[in-house]
């Protein structure tokens, strides 16, 4: 009788507890397939959302070459000419610019003044065509029948023996008349490269001449490859992927397909025509079709739909792994089980009365948890071998009940932090301005910025923009918190600032308005820390507000860095209703003013040591460079050779500006101090001088100064050694002046300091040296030197009114 009993009882828990694991598989399964079709609605939302972002900052590239060309038509006075050749063979697989003409009925020698004004757009293409890795050519073609380009392949298009110029019918090209007839950005349909890298697509602009008539167009080439890497690229498992369809219905960036043709949707025979139809008519959804999942939506900018394709085995693979190891200890315990049993029989000869009721409850308890109820707990009454089952039956409710909770909510959230970074990471990179430099007309100052962000995304942001002509703002902040939170509060933050700022107001209004705006609805209770200058730059005047964040270091022409401190406002969003603090300091030219977060004073080494504001004003004080961007990559240095191998724990923000006051034209010529490149330093000072129309004899008397000190640099600073030195030609006004700036790193030495030689004795009483000098002091109307941060700074100005 205990026998049957025990096998009754060991037959029955093993069933339950496979039919329970089959019911917990199906709840599982159905609970993952439900998450995953959320999360793949989210990805594809998210991803499109993306594209846009990045096809847009395209179109303001595409929007800013044309700003700049309608410039060049407005003052072309104001822009020294550079020349356009026609395409070599020579210039294969390097960046060069190189002219085109329409056919050769065009008069090429006419147009020549117009080509070499274009060949100022190198300045502007030079810098997005390295930072843009998907950019592979840009281009302008211009209504008078010629086109200047930008590209590393001048080897696809040469001139054809007996033909002086290359030719080029662009009048026919879809991107000429698509930007010609609808007068706005544009992109064109794929096609296929003419260079044979792949599928492209262009996005062009319209632009104008100076009576503001449509002039020509101006166009970037984008790989589909490159794009697809850059903005659709997904790591998918399996066979799982994204892909892009066009506007025409056309399969476009497929990893399955060669990127040098495209398939019709209609063609691919994995997709059915409900799906098909879903994707063309620009639907959001998720769809099963068979055993696959489609996730679609579409991409605004361009009319081209994102797709992801994965197959529901792909989805369902991890939770029937983890069922089959279930399935597994299950058996294991069915055998344990049954081992204990036939020690239970042969104890039941003996002890039958005593073990049959235990067995028979235990039964019962196995069965109620098998039935699915895992809250459930089998009552353990002795501590012997019934006793552990039962304890065993428990662990194993509790623990099934923990991992059904837990099976579909750590694959969504892993997915959701995921995401939410990443989009984070890509708000605030497409938020802050990344073009420089920023205002290539402005010669009165300066400017750079840098954001470097930590693996977990901050709130820092930075940004400078022109309230009019005569005003320029600055913004250094920091949001509090992290993750997704945050960057949206950055975004929403920067854009008020900007947009209240542009309407006018001082920094203590501006700031008490985007206070009361960002205290309404702010549940989160986020704030952000904000630094707000406004630059006068004719006068270097600087009206602040500090609302709680870091002092900025202010360098005085000759001096060192200092902090400028001032009295603090709370932090904005804190309490309604606040009024903010305002100073004035004013920049003189020369001057220095550096802007940080705190993540740079509390960067931490291994040690726990932090950076610190006393050892960011050291470094501040031991940078050699004469630009912004070199002073803020020297910092960053600094800073990483403090950190060494310790995390980045916040974002390391910051932002130079170098005032040069009134200054109407400054350019710098950087060589070596060596006799044998005088006439290069002499050409140079010379071409700036014939722009500004400089009399012939002064600019003899100029060149005469330029030779001697020059040579003297040449000769002395660095012997035996050799280095560089760097020429400086500013042409100011009040008075209208000639300003030319030595500067090198060589040995400390004060011509000046020498007393001047008596002219009035003969050649053979006058001691050796220091005529040289004397007659520049002569023919100048003011020479200054100084020693400053190691560089030997000398500074000669003559008067051209």
């Amino acid at each position: 009788m205990v026998l049957s009993i025990s096998a009754a009882a060991l037959f029955l828990t093993s069933a339950a507890g496979i039919l329970s694991m089959l019911r917990i598989q199906g709840d599982s399964e159905s609970a993952l397939i439900h998450q995953m079709e959320q999360n793949l609605y989210n990805i594809t939302t998210s991803k499109a959302s993306l594209a846009d972002s990045e096809l847009g900052k395209y179109a303001g590239y595409v929007q800013n070459f044309a700003d700049y060309i309608h410039e060049l038509y407005l003052h072309p006075e104001g822009y020294v000419p550079h020349e356009v050749p026609v395409a070599r063979a020579e210039n294969a697989g390097i960046l060069a610019m190189q002219r085109t003409f329409i056919n050769s009925d065009v008069d090429v020698q006419p147009l020549m003044d117009d080509i070499n004004l274009f060949g100022n757009l190198r300045q502007v293409w030079d810098p997005v065509i390295n930072a843009n890795g998907v950019i592979t050519v840009i281009y302008a073609g211009t209504k008078k029948g010629f086109m200047i380009s930008y590209d590393k392949n001048s080897d696809a298009a040469v001139p054809q023996e007996g033909f002086p110029e290359d030719y080029y019918n662009y009048f026919e090209a879809s991107w000429y008349k698509l930007a010609q007839e609808k007068g706005r950005i544009i992109f064109t349909d794929i096609y296929q490269d003419g260079y044979g890298r792949g599928m492209t697509i262009t996005c062009g602009a319209p632009f104008y001449d100076a009576d503001g008539e449509f002039a020509g167009a101006v166009c970037m080439d984008i790989l589909i490859s490159d794009l697809y890497r850059a903005i659709v690229n997904l790591e998918l498992e399996g066979d799982a992927h994204a892909f892009l369809v066009d506007g025409t219905g056309q399969i476009i960036s497929h990893p399955d397909k060669d990127t040098t043709d495209t398939i019709s949707l209609h063609q691919d025979t994995d997709i059915t025509p409900f799906v098909a139809s879903q994707i063309l008519a620009g639907k959001t959804g998720v769809t099963l079709a068979g055993k696959t999942y489609y996730a679609y939506t579409p991409i605004t900018s361009t009319g081209w739909k994102f797709c992801v394709k994965i197959p529901e085995s792909v989805i369902l693979a991890p939770v029937r792994s983890v069922n089959r190891t279930v399935i597994y200890t299950v058996s294991l315990f069915v055998a344990a089980f049954a081992a204990i049993m036939a020690l239970v029989v042969y104890g039941a000869r003996r002890f039958s009365a005593r073990l049959t009721a235990p067995i028979i409850a235990l039964g019962r308890d196995a069965g109620e948890i098998s039935s699915g109820n895992l809250d459930y707990r089998a009552e353990v009454r002795d501590n012997d071998e019934i006793g552990d089952l039962a304890n065993s039956f428990n662990d194993m409710a509790a623990s099934l009940k923990e991992y059904v909770k837990n099976l579909a909510s750590v694959t969504a959230e892993k997915e959701r932090i995921s995401t939410e970074l990443n989009l984070a990471t890509q708000i605030q990179a497409d938020m802050l301005p990344r073009i420089f430099p920023p205002f290539p007309d402005r010669k009165e100052f300066d400017i750079y910025a840098t954001m470097t962000p930590a693996k977990e995304v901050g709130g820092d942001f930075y940004d400078f923009f022109m309230v009019d002509d005569d005003h320029l703002a600055l913004v250094m902040a920091d949001v509090s918190g992290k993750g997704v939170p945050a960057a949206l509060f950055m975004v929403i933050a920067k854009t008020l600032i900007k947009n209240r700022t542009q309407m006018g107001g001082t920094p203590g209004g501006i700031l008490a308005d985007v206070n009361r705006q960002l205290c309404e609805g702010n549940d989160a209770e986020l704030f952000v820390t904000v630094w707000l200058g406004i630059l006068e730059i004719s006068t270097g005047k600087v009206i602040a507000s500090n609302a709680g964040h870091e002092y900025p270091a202010v360098r005085k022409a000759g001096g060192q860095y200092e902090l400028l401190k001032a009295k603090n406002s709370p932090a904005v969003a804190t309490m309604e209703g606040m009024k903010f603090r305002e100073h004035e300091f004013t920049l003189n030219p020369g001057d220095n003013i550096y802007l940080y977060t705190d993540g740079v004073a509390e960067a931490t080494n291994i040690h726990e040591e932090l950076y610190g504001t006393d050892r960011m004003l050291e470094a501040l004080d031991h940078t050699r460079s004469d630009s912004a961007e070199g002073i803020l990559r020297a910092m960053k240095q600094d800073v990483d050779a403090f950190t060494g191998e310790a995390p980045q724990f916040d974002d390391i923000t910051m932002l130079c500006l170098r005032y040069f006051g009134g200054v109407d034209f400054v350019k710098e010529l950087n060589i070596e101090a060596d006799v044998d490149n005088l006439e290069k330093v002499l050409a140079f000072v010379d071409e700036q001088l014939e722009v500004h129309d400089c009399p012939p004899k002064v600019q003899m008397q100029l060149d005469v100064a330029v030779e001697e000190l020059f040579v003297n640099i040449a000769h002395y600073a660095y012997n035996p050694e050799t280095g560089n030195a760097t020429v400086r030609v500013e042409i100011q006004e009040n008075p209208l002046s000639v300003v030319i700036t030595f500067i090198d790193h060589g040995v400390p030495y004060d011509p000046l300091a020498k007393p001047d030689p008596d002219v009035t004795l003969g050649v053979e009483e006058r001691q050796i040296g220091g005529l040289g000098i004397y007659m520049v002091k002569k023919s100048m109307d003011g020479i200054k030197y100084e020693y400053n941060d190691g560089k030997n700074i000398l500074t000669i100005r003559k008067n051209l009114a």
